[in-house]
């Protein structure tokens, strides 16, 4: 059996055979640390990046846990949005095909955007695990149409993007109605202060496991800059789109209506584009997830809705028409490609404001690389754009080619004011001097 790594957690034979299917063979280092805290009971806080399997962490331990005599629910796995729970829930499927004719574990989907009457119909029979957004769970609670103080088990995953969107109220909620004796689930990229006063009202000594990525991003991205300079942005972005001619990319921008004016840009140029973002009905958006995942799009226009959590397989390279404020979110953003050891590009359009942003992640690890596309042809910079910092040698004989390095050099902590300007002025008086003595020679 080639999930044999995971028989020391006596977890039952019919996940075995579910990870065997799958060709998971060994545990990732959060399902290592957490599964035996969880099968025991246990209280837990995981902090980790997308893409380090904490959804099968507590998904094993949960499902391995469930007394299927009971028809009663006795788990309530929570997710920001109706796409995350919707993924949760069929990686959950995948497991539960395997169980036993006998012992046939129900689970249900409860998000919004669904026929409300049919899922009430449904509930009828109480499943023995709940998927789904807190607000439609806390609503179902409220019509008493889901009972659930015969659960003992809360996932909150992505409980910073729940804090960030206000959904810790209505977890509060259905953590309320839940069993006295209430195992607490939570994981989550960071732990803000303004989600401790949450944890510490439910949780009871939690075994805090903090999984630090082995590398910022993953170690295939190349990082590209290319510099907007006096370019219309919305032509810039249709030519690198085009220019790269991706498998899959996504666009990533800041707002639904910066997201709206970029998909129509692109369209208009003759692309295949889909948007993602938050503006969309939920119908809207499930169609769009099923164009995406049946690769009859190549380009994905969206905001950072689609950035945390969302498996989107195949995505060739990230395209950043804007930073995002949260610098966080570009590790996810660029968190889409280069998965399962594959390659990926990461292009980000630079505009002078960017400056800052770019220091700070250059101070986290991430190299860049310096480009730009001109009249057809992609050109390696020899040096980082005006207003970028650092400064970068390109390496013998090297073409601008995906697979070229190399670092950025973040400039000094301590500089006078102005000193970048002046030193630029001085080179720039001392290239037309020379210029200059060679015409005259």
């Amino acid at each position: 059996m080639k999930s044999a790594n995971f028989q020391r957690f006596n977890i039952k034979s019919f996940l075995l055979h579910a990870l065997d299917e799958q060709g998971i063979t060994h545990p990732t280092d959060i399902q290592e640390r957490l599964i035996p805290a969880i099968r025991n009971g246990r209280d837990v806080i995981g902090q980790s990046q997308t893409g380090t399997g904490k959804t099968l962490a507590f998904l094993l331990p949960i499902v391995d846990r469930i007394a299927v005599e009971k028809q009663v629910v006795q788990a309530v796995i929570t997710a920001p949005t109706r796409e995350l729970a919707g993924q949760i829930y069929s990686e959950l499927e995948r497991l539960l095909a395997h169980c036993p004719e006998n012992e046939q574990i129900q689970a249900r989907l409860l998000v919004g955007g669904t026929d409300r009457a049919r899922m009430i119909e449904k509930l009828k029979q109480a499943p023995h695990i709940v998927v789904g957004t807190p607000g439609r769970i806390a609503d179902l609670i409220e019509e008493q149409a889901l009972h659930v103080y015969t659960a003992e088990m809360l996932v909150v995953d992505e409980a910073d993007q729940m804090l960030d969107m206000g959904f810790i109220a209505d977890v509060d909620k259905v953590a309320s109605r839940m069993a006295e004796q209430l195992q607490m689930m939570v994981f989550s990229a960071t732990i803000p202060e303004n989600l401790q006063p949450f944890l510490k009202k439910y949780m009871n000594d939690p075994r805090h496991v903090h999984v630090q990525p082995k590398n910022v991003t993953a170690a295939k991205i190349e990082h590209r800059i290319v510099p907007l300079r006096h370019r219309d942005k919305l032509q810039l972005v249709t030519d690198l789109a085009k220019a790269l001619n991706p498998f899959l990319a996504i666009v990533f921008t800041n707002t639904k209506e910066q997201a709206e004016e970029v998909a129509g840009a692109m369209i208009e140029a003759g692309l295949n584009v889909e948007r993602l973002h938050g503006g969309l009905q939920p119908r809207q958006r499930k169609q769009v997830m099923k164009q995406v995942v049946e690769l009859k799009v190549q380009y994905l226009v969206a905001t950072d809705l689609a950035a945390r959590g969302i498996d989107i397989k195949g995505v060739s390279h990230i395209i950043n028409y804007s930073l995002p404020k949260d610098l966080d979110f570009y590790v996810h953003r660029v968190g889409r490609t280069a998965r399962a050891g594959a390659d990926g590009i990461a292009l980000t359009i630079f505009e002078p404001s960017d400056e800052q942003a770019i220091q700070k992640l250059i101070k986290r690890g991430i190299s860049f690389t310096y480009f730009d596309y001109k009249k057809g042809e992609w050109q390696q910079l020899e040096k980082a754009p005006l207003g970028v910092p650092g400064k970068r040698k390109p390496a013998k004989g090297s073409a601008a080619t995906s697979t070229s390095t190399g670092k950025a050099i973040a400039k000094p902590k301590k500089v006078k004011p102005g000193y970048k300007k002046k030193a630029r002025m001085k080179k720039e008086q001392e290239e037309r001097r020379q210029r200059k003595i060679n015409r005259r020679k």
